[in-house]
């Protein structure tokens, strides 16, 4: 009887890990599912194959590792992170940055060409059309804002 109870107790530890590695697994054939929720060819090979390792006294890891060679990188869940993968995690605040410093450079810039332009004023050198229209936007109050019922 307590032979029983250790192969049922063997069983229900293979198959939880099996199910645990399944889940962090990507069907090559499917590619959106885990080789857990597919019923492709392919995944029910590899289901048997975790079990068959994991049988073997293979470790997790030993497991993974196996697959990731078999069928390459894209197998896994969880990518390892390595230039490739910063270069693709870091590139949204890489853009963010660049975007942030031209618009930082282009108000310096601005506001640099409006001290330029008083400084003109002052020394009695006229100004142009443009600079004209620049100097009235930046003195001029802005306009008061209409309330509508909406906006309350």
């Amino acid at each position: 009887m307590e032979g029983d109870a250790d192969a049922l107790k063997k069983a229900q530890t293979v198959e939880a890990r099996a199910r645990n590695i399944s889940h962090n697994v990507r069907c090559t054939e499917c590619g959106s599912q885990s080789i857990e929720d597919s019923q492709a060819d392919i995944a029910l090979l590899l289901r048997k194959l975790i079990r068959d390792e994991i049988r073997a006294g293979k470790t997790d890891k030993e497991i993974f590792k196996k697959l990731e060679n078999d069928f390459g990188e894209t197998v896994l869940y969880t990518p390892h992170f390595d230039i490739q993968t910063a270069a693709i995690w870091l590139s949204p605040f890489f853009v963010a940055g660049t975007a942030a410093g031209v618009w930082a450079y282009r108000r310096h810039k601005l506001k640099t060409n409006v001290h330029i332009m008083a400084l003109n004023l002052v020394r009695g050198v006229p100004l142009t059309p443009k600079e004209k229209q620049t100097m009235l936007d930046i003195l001029s109050p802005p306009q008061p804002k209409r309330r509508t019922w909406w906006s309350i």
